[in-house]
């Protein structure tokens, strides 16, 4: 069984009244979660409206009753740790429960340099992964006041206040490098969460991992494995372009033939793409391999009828 859930890359032109289209109609389908980006611009200067994520989520936990609810991901190094422990334990209390904290390094230069946030190299971004996982771990999952020194961030018998829950939010993270992203995966993660893998790659990184999570003393079954990637889905030909629209917001794609975008999109982000039937047969590849959800990157922020044919096409026959 492979459950199936919308991640909403709020980026590409999400206003309010999208997303209280998305977020009851996510709902309403039967989608197991709603996701959203959590950037500040696009990676090129093609801004669109967009909505800032903690805003936005509050807004669907308050409109849900079911979903799970979450940043797919956040950025440590432009959100605050400590804030984001804190917000994310309000957000959990909000939904009843349901809200996932997803967390990753950083990647888009662009935003880093317009608003004065450190990137930094792989090995930097890396290291304050880190030590953010081990704020937010310990403000999350400590009785006790807690204390931390690191180059980044520091505590001193720190806690957070408010409704929490015994084990905290489930902690997402979204990094599959062998040497230094899955060991934290392994030591602080709930959830792994995969980017632009194939099957068989997914299948020798979780073995990878599942060696790991045994080293920090736990069991592999302990991390759910879960893929993030667009699935563009039609039941006829004439469905294509309205499946591709909100792909279309560079002006180098805007003008491109449906089969040369879809080209370009398979190097960028390693689709799932074709008829439900192909569709279908790709994520249990992917289940095979030991995923248990499919986060699927929407683009169409006004593309319900395309959450509709996955919903009633796709979804009934994966879980």
């Amino acid at each position: 069984m492979v459950e199936l859930s919308v991640s909403v890359e709020g980026l590409f032109g999400l206003t309010w009244p999208a997303w209280k289209r998305l977020v009851p109609a996510i709902e309403g389908l039967g989608f197991a979660g709603l996701y959203l980006s959590d950037h500040l611009v696009l990676p090129e200067p093609v801004d669109v409206p967009s909505l800032e994520m903690i805003v936005a989520l509050t807004y669907a936990a308050d409109h849900t009753d079911r979903v799970k609810i979450g940043p797919m991901v956040s950025p440590l190094a432009v959100r605050d740790p400590v804030m984001l422990a804190r917000q994310a334990m309000a957000l959990d209390d909000l939904s009843n429960g349901r809200f996932v904290l997803g967390v990753g390094a950083g990647w888009m230069e662009r935003e880093h340099q317009m608003f004065g946030y450190e990137l930094g190299d792989v090995p930097t971004r890396l290291d304050r992964l880190e030590e953010g996982l081990a704020v937010i771990s310990a403000l999350l999952r400590s009785d006790d006041p807690v204390s931390f020194e690191g180059r980044h961030f520091r505590l001193h018998e720190a806690a957070l206040t408010g409704p929490r829950r015994a084990a905290g939010p489930p902690l997402l993270i979204g990094a599959s490098g062998p040497r230094r992203g899955l060991p934290l995966v392994a030591r602080y993660a709930d959830v792994w969460n995969v980017q632009q893998l194939t099957p068989e790659q997914v299948r020798e990184r979780s073995a990878l991992l599942d060696r790991l999570i045994e080293a920090e003393g736990r069991q592999p079954g302990d991390v759910r494995r879960t893929l993030n990637a667009p699935v563009i889905c039609w039941r006829t030909p004439a469905e294509i372009e309205a499946r591709l629209r909100g792909f279309r917001c560079f002006p180098e794609q805007a003008a491109m033939p449906a089969e040369q975008l879809l080209g370009a999109l398979h190097e960028w982000f390693l689709p799932i793409v074709g008829t439900p039937d192909e569709v279908v047969a790709q994520i249990h590849a992917y289940g095979d391999a030991g995923i248990s959800e499919v986060d699927v990157q929407w683009f169409g922020m006004d593309d319900i009828d395309g959450l509709e044919v996955l919903a009633a096409e796709v979804l009934p026959r994966i879980r």
